[in-house]
């Protein structure tokens, strides 16, 4: 079965509240009624009771609030606040910037409720970000937000069954090897969350084993070190170039003790450099399906769209948020 089929049949057990707050936007209002419809997620959009199309208000399973409404303004002002006084903020800027959608957004999911937000279609990924890191803040252990990228490959050979997650391609620039170790743990807990993956982790480089000395090659390597020590579930190998990572006869010749034998599904890049570059080869020379970024490690899940995103990119992600949103009671 295609991976987003499977992501797409759990978000509809799972009925989580997804936050939309970009309501100006037509692709998200079109995404919005698509999801209405399938009658899974429960979309709310936040949008000002005068703003609302006629074709949204008459919709009984998309839920509009309206951040000025008289119960948000007079709670919010005094979360957020809270949220941010340590940071310098005083009471009147708070009450100033809860009407930001994409603060009200995080604040909805911060009190519970919805369960996860997108953002991004007319926003810069700074601005979705900092609305994240305000209001839902990180999880707990966590030092480094980090985005991930599902591949789904034509070649069914690489991965599992053709999927694999490469990470991070989004967000950190020069990440130390401590920040690695933080990265590859949440993508590990986002390929478990989004598909069951049994994680096989390489930790590239341009070095496999040692055939190459350089501060680039040695913070891999402390990272894999540091990361084997916290994922006991997980197959863990580096440094390793990319092809001794997913051919098994370049591992057996590279890297003949490797765990992961060529067969790793999920890539640990060193730099946002080499992330970047290396999910765009394989989209767009490798004809690769990319999803994402999936953004990670913060308490609840917010995501962030491409602003050339189509109508179905923001429903696939909307499915994939909802499947981050699952609790362990959950089906």
């Amino acid at each position: 079965m295609d991976p987003l089929t499977r992501i797409h049949q759990l978000a509809q057990k799972l009925k989580k509240r997804i936050v939309f707050p970009e309501y100006h936007d037509s692709r998200i209002l079109q995404a919005v009624v698509r999801l209405a419809e399938t009658g899974g997620i429960q979309p709310i959009l936040v949008c000002p009771a005068n703003d609302v199309p006629n074709s949204i208000r008459s919709d009984s399973q998309i839920t509009i609030l309206d951040p000025q409404d008289s119960i948000f303004q007079k709670q919010f002002p005094f979360i957020f606040y809270e949220l941010r006084k340590h940071k310098g903020m005083s009471f009147y800027e708070a009450r100033k910037i809860i009407n930001d959608p994409l603060i009200f957004g995080g604040l909805l999911l911060a009190t519970g409720r919805a369960d996860g937000m997108i953002a991004g279609a007319t926003n810069s990924t700074a601005n979705v970000l900092r609305a994240a890191v305000w209001t839902v803040r990180t999880r707990p252990g966590t030092t480094i937000i980090s985005g991930s990228f599902l591949i789904v490959t034509p070649d069914h050979d690489f991965g599992d069954d053709g999927c694999m997650f490469f990470a991070d391609c989004a967000v950190n620039p020069d990440p130390t090897a401590r920040q690695l170790v933080d990265i590859t743990r949440e993508t590990a807990a986002t390929a478990q969350a989004l598909l069951g993956m049994n994680p096989r982790i390489a930790m590239l480089s341009f070095s496999t084993k040692g055939s190459a000395r350089h501060p680039m090659v040695e913070k891999v390597r402390q990272a894999t070190e540091l990361v084997m020590g916290n994922l006991p579930g997980a197959t863990i190998d580096g440094e390793l170039q990319l092809d001794a990572a997913l051919v098994p006869e370049v591992a057996s010749a590279k890297a003949p003790n490797s765990k992961l034998g060529g067969n790793a599904n999920i890539l640990i890049f060193p730099d946002l450099n080499s992330g970047n570059i290396g999910y765009k080869l394989a989209q767009r020379l490798g004809r690769a399906k990319a999803i994402g970024p999936i953004i990670q490690g913060l308490a609840r899940p917010v995501n962030d769209l491409s602003r050339g995103c189509t109508v179905q990119d923001i429903v696939d992600l909307a499915a994939i948020t909802s499947c981050q949103a699952r609790e362990p009671g959950d089906v």
